[in-house]
């Protein structure tokens, strides 16, 4: 079997790290992928390795971007968070108080911090979506703020996989004036040029062709099967994306979805600007410092755990404020941990303990028993 050559650099004292990521490309010669991990604002792993588009037989390189799915609502919560510490937004207020017509349908009371947990009631819509209503900002918005909740809000949560980003974006939009991907390239700066929510025309070659492998594919098949509708529209919004996210040209292939400001699943990074970005909510990181330690811990306080409204095999992730915490779902460094994975493998946090900025990207989808980042994962906590 043909080994893939690896690329770029490894301060010593990691280099099981780097074995690790290596060892995520056996058996998947199609795959490629990017990883980056900070300490201190430092770069101390920046690899990458395999194939970028396989159609056009392009290798993956230092600048290859790919989409992170849902680690783009850890990066939702990092600028919402953001927005609470320059005093714009408040956790405890309601979404009203900034986007007056989400008080529709029973809703007048739901907190920000409901919101970002998972727990406002609208992990989907109730009518189903075509893509053209899912590209639209507008429509999305307006049809999330009028609709009556699923369940009471506060009294529990379910997922708001792709929905999530829409209610956080707007708060943004409603406070800032800005789209997300406006306001992220602001705070995100020195790395503009290799994360975003709504990709540049000018970046389109730089993304990797996303390959839904045969766990991917039966993940998709299982969720179009599940007990209740709410669970598989809440991924596919009815008509917008397939089950399994991405087909050979559509899903998140297509070049209009990735265009788009889907700001719940739709961001597009390098593993690198990924890295810098985390980094930077825990460390100064080429002379930015996104969030601090106040309101980190408002941001860190834990909201929704355990089985869900609508109910799906555990075990289940953690959240607190929009965040991801460190789970027997998502192992991160431990409980200093906050950040969110993505569908097909990709994964993104911070370690407030460590100092940790982490990215490991992939346009090799897996789903089920996908151990890569998690293998990587344990190799940087036996190096630090």
């Amino acid at each position: 079997m043909t080994q893939t050559e690896i690329h770029g650099t490894v301060e010593a004292g990691y280099e099981q790290v780097a074995d690790a990521f290596a060892d995520a490309f056996a058996g998947r010669p199609a795959m490629g992928a990017g990883l980056t991990v900070r300490v201190d604002g430092r770069r101390v792993v920046h690899l990458w390795g395999g194939v970028a588009d396989e159609q056009r037989a392009t290798p993956w390189d230092e600048h290859t971007a790919s989409v992170i799915f849902s680690c783009t609502k850890g990066v939702m919560s990092a600028l919402i968070a953001r927005l609470v510490q320059e005093g714009l937004l408040d956790y405890e207020q309601p979404v009203a108080r900034y986007w007056p017509e989400f008080a529709a349908a029973g809703k007048a009371d739901v907190t920000v911090a409901e919101l970002l947990a998972h727990r406002a009631g609208l992990s989907a819509f109730r009518c189903a979506l075509t893509l053209d209503q899912a590209l639209d900002w507008s429509f999305a918005t307006a049809a999330l703020a009028a609709q009556e909740p699923l369940w009471t809000p506060g009294t529990g949560y379910a997922y708001h996989a792709i929905t999530h980003g829409w209610l956080a974006g707007e708060l943004v939009r409603r406070v800032t004036g800005q789209l997300p991907g406006e306001y992220l390239a602001l705070i995100a700066e020195p790395w503009s040029d290799g994360i975003w929510i709504g990709l540049p025309d000018a970046e389109r070659s730089r993304v990797a062709q996303l390959h839904a492998s045969e766990s991917q594919q039966e993940a998709g098949r299982q969720l179009e099967a599940a007990e209740s509708p709410w669970t598989p529209r809440a991924m596919t919004l009815g008509d917008a994306f397939p089950a399994a996210l991405v087909s050979p040209h559509g899903g998140f292939n297509d070049p209009r979805v990735q265009a788009a400001q889907i700001p719940g699943a739709g961001g597009i990074a390098t593993a690198d600007a990924l890295s810098a970005f985390w980094s930077a909510t825990v460390a100064a990181t080429d002379g930015v410092r996104v969030l601090d330690d106040a309101i980190l811990a408002q941001a860190l306080i834990p909201m929704s755990a355990g089985e869900p409204v609508f109910p799906t095999d555990g075990p289940w992730p953690r959240w607190s404020r929009g965040f991801q915490l460190d789970s027997a779902a998502r192992r991160y460094l431990g409980e200093a941990s906050f950040g969110h994975d993505g569908a097909g493998g990709q994964v993104a946090f911070a370690d407030r303990d460590a100092r940790v900025g982490f990215a490991f990207v992939t346009n090799w989808m897996e789903a089920g028993a996908d151990d890569r980042a998690t293998t990587i994962v344990e190799a940087l906590r036996r190096s630090l």
